[in-house]
């Protein structure tokens, strides 16, 4: 099977597109595209560059085509748009999120559920596609650091995005995510932490002074990120919820999950982060910091699942 993944180059996007990938079984040539000015403005409603338009010498999108193209991010609507009719409608093609400008961007949609378009070629889940698996987890841990075995249980890992998001209020937010890491170290025996790119430096500071005397240990960026080794090793994982990403990740771990809800929580996440809570797949974080069972949540293999079945419609 031959796969394009389109994207401009966000990792979130990219990322997302990649597990769906892995999850077909097969590889696929990356594609990252920049429309340029003005043409990015008026997307994704606008079209494709003409400079870039199928069969232009040095497009991104020339012949042969895919079989399956699977773009993310508003600035690809366009192109997988193209793609589709350049290809004389073979490729089949996937767009992840909304794109915006309805039904016809793609033959098949991924929508979490906390946004509001529906339909009928639209696939709708709590949680997010992702690359991570049990085996790639399992080898992340066997490489884990060393340090961390001295760490006493229960070890919580705690993923952060920007927890200080969504409020002018910056110091009321660092406050307050300061009072959920004191509850989890009267919680927990240990603190294992890892941030995202999008973690201001002031909330990693003000962690490093609130955990000081207290087992822990912190993810320096000079070195390579433990993500994965640390969502098989630690005993539970605290996820800061403005990340859906991070949060679908955590869930398809089957490792119990509390969301550490920001100081202002966009409302959608706010809802989606409920719905987890009223299914029994997360837990409070301002409870106790137990363990408890529940089935790993996984939209990955769903979503590869919904582009087997349009395949084979398609080639009846």
């Amino acid at each position: 099977m031959h796969i394009w993944i389109l994207t401009d180059g966000k990792i979130g996007d990219r990322v997302q597109c990649l597990g769906v990938v892995s999850r077909l079984g097969e590889a696929a040539e990356e594609k990252v595209i920049s429309p340029g000015k003005p043409w990015e403005w008026l997307m994704p409603r606008g079209p494709v560059p003409p400079k870039h338009r199928p069969g232009r010498p040095g497009s991104p999108i020339t012949p042969p085509f895919p079989d399956v193209a699977i773009a993310s991010g508003r600035r690809m609507v366009p192109y997988l748009k193209a793609v589709k009719a350049a290809s004389g409608g073979r490729t089949f093609t996937v767009f992840l999120k909304d794109p915006r400008v309805g039904k016809s961007a793609a033959d098949l949609i991924w929508m979490p559920r906390h946004d509001r378009f529906r339909a009928d070629n639209v696939l709708v889940t709590d949680t997010g596609p992702h690359p991570l698996t049990p085996e790639a987890i399992a080898a992340a841990v066997a490489a884990r650091p060393a340090e961390w075995d001295q760490l006493p249980s229960p070890r919580l890992g705690v993923l952060i995005g920007n927890p200080i998001s969504g409020t002018r209020d910056q110091t009321a937010a660092l406050a307050h995510f300061m009072r959920q890491v004191d509850h989890a170290k009267a919680e927990v025996g240990s603190i294992i932490v890892t941030q995202s790119r999008r973690t201001p430096e002031p909330v990693m500071a003000a962690l490093r002074k609130r955990l000081d005397g207290f087992p822990y240990w912190i993810w320096s960026p000079e070195t390579d990120n433990p993500y994965r080794a640390m969502l098989g090793y630690v005993d539970m994982l605290a996820v800061t919820a403005d990340s859906h990403n991070m949060m679908s990740e955590a869930l398809s771990t089957g490792k119990p999950v509390f969301p550490m809800r920001p100081y202002r929580l966009n409302p959608k996440l706010a809802g989606f982060i409920d719905r987890l809570d009223a299914a029994g797949q997360t837990r409070p974080f301002e409870g106790a910091l137990e363990p408890y069972d529940y089935v790993p949540v996984d939209a990955t293999e769903e979503i590869a699942e919904a582009i087997r079945r349009g395949l084979a419609a398609r080639n009846r």
